[in-house]
């Protein structure tokens, strides 16, 4: 399933013609009167074979190519694209963006990241992996995978399997001299079974996605996951409503995480839209919870020594003993604040939620649900009703009711409800059963109580 990459890689080249060109392109914004320019450029290849009930149903091999232009005429802005990497086009994008800035109003918090904060160091972070599969080698283990989780009994039918394999190549360079070239792969399996019938039936997956080959489950383990978490679902309930603890498994408690970061970027608090505007340095979860950046960590889902603006990313707290440490910040978003960049121009790279709880416990998966004891296990979330403005939180869920520590009963049609400021501040206790298939690592976080809404 994981060949080594054959040996005929050719990246390195390719990022140094993409690096000459965007530096050409940066000498003729300036040569046409530019007093700022920036340029990133970037191709991605990949494979994407979709299969169900032991046939293809598509293949997708894809050659994307991305080439965008800003330049700054003192603070007037102007930015064009262009997906074609000719000369032509990329004259004609010149021209473009040289326009647009010429009649653009200005705008003061405009202009390049600071130059003394461009990344000076360029480790290796270990994320280029290449996968030898061919598309008959794709199908084959896509078709494996499905047949692994068919085989389980209860199990009637299949939404199919996907194998992905993709690597990507990116420039940016500006006019400060910056130069960052980066290279990453991302790999994914997954499947979707359907158990039951009729009124009875049920559908889960499962996933894995992996910067090398070599780390995905295999085609069995993943196809016995989707099955176990499919059958499981099968019976489910709804509760009548009522005020319980509620615990999120890892793969949804990231989101609650997702929300915090998004309360804290730049973009909402300028805008005066996130109900934690000027919180930073104010308590907003637990005295024990710990949240923390590491960028350069090796084979993380988002590690990179620079940002997209090319400001050098560190390694930084953002909730220490509950006290937000900061906002998640780039340039322009910084200026508008009167703040500095916090290295976060394009987003976040690896936020680890440290596990942990006021006793100084560090449970797996087992061990929360005993901390939970009875109470709600939520496994999906649904809808769009979380709200940066206010905190108000109210989205349709399904899971497990626990009693006395253990899964009693799978639930379904339900909504939980509360506002993320109390949220974040009743959480009992994060587990160190992680999910490490995100650049948001968390294990399941347990709240003291929300609001489930179901049966009257």
């Amino acid at each position: 399933m994981t060949r080594l990459a054959r040996p005929e890689d050719t990246s390195s080249q390719e990022l140094d013609r993409l690096a000459e060109l965007a530096e050409e392109v940066v000498r003729r914004a300036r040569a046409a009167g530019a007093s700022q320019a920036e340029v990133a450029a970037s191709v991605e290849t990949g494979l994407n074979v979709n299969v169900r009930l032991g046939e293809v149903e598509t293949v997708e091999h894809t050659r994307d190519r991305g080439f965008g232009l800003t330049v700054y005429f003192g603070q007037r802005k102007g930015s064009a694209s262009t997906a074609d990497l000719n000369p032509d086009s990329i004259q004609a994008t010149l021209d473009q963006a040289c326009a647009i800035a010429r009649y653009t109003e200005e705008d003061p918090a405009a202009g390049l990241a600071d130059a003394e904060r461009m990344a000076r160091e360029f480790p290796d972070l270990d994320l280029w992996h290449p996968w030898a599969i061919d598309t008959p080698e794709a199908i084959a283990l896509g078709v494996e995978i499905e047949a692994a989780g068919m085989a389980h009994a209860g199990i009637t039918n299949s939404e199919g399997a996907s194998v992905q394999a993709g690597q990507s190549l990116s420039v940016y360079a500006n006019s400060h001299g910056f130069v960052g070239r980066e290279r990453g792969t991302r790999h994914s399996l997954s499947v979707s079974l359907i158990a039951g019938s009729d009124d009875g039936m049920q559908r889960d997956y499962w996933y894995d996605t992996q910067r090398s080959p070599e780390r995905l489950a295999n085609a069995r383990s993943l196809g016995d996951k989707a099955a176990e978490r499919t059958l499981a679902r099968l019976d489910a309930r709804r509760l009548s409503t009522r005020q319980c603890p509620v615990m999120f498994a890892p793969e949804v408690a990231r989101g609650l995480i997702g929300h915090l970061i998004g309360a804290v970027s730049g973009g909402a608090l300028y805008r005066r839209a996130s109900f934690l505007l000027d919180h930073a340095g104010k308590s907003i979860m637990p005295s024990w919870m710990q949240i923390v950046e590491r960028p350069f960590l090796r084979g993380g889902h988002a590690s990179s020594a620079f940002d997209a603006e090319g400001v050098a990313t560190a390694d930084s707290s953002l909730v220490e003993d509950g006290v937000l440490q900061r906002y998640v910040l780039g340039s322009y978003s910084a200026r508008k604040l009167g703040l500095s960049s916090t290295g976060n121009a394009g987003g976040i790279h690896n936020m680890i939620v440290r596990p942990g709880a006021a006793d100084g416990g560090s449970d797996d998966f087992a061990g929360m649900l005993a901390r939970l004891g009875t109470g709600l296990l939520v496994t999906e979330v649904m809808g769009q009703g979380v709200s940066t403005i206010t905190g108000d939180y109210s989205r349709g869920a399904a899971g497990f009711w626990v009693e006395n520590g253990k899964m009693a009963y799978p639930v379904e049609e339900i909504t939980i409800a509360a506002n993320l400021r109390d949220m974040f501040q009743q959480i009992v206790a994060v587990g160190a059963d992680v999910d490490p298939r995100s650049h948001l690592l968390t294990g399941s976080i347990l709240l003291e109580r929300m609001t489930v809404a179901g049966e009257d």
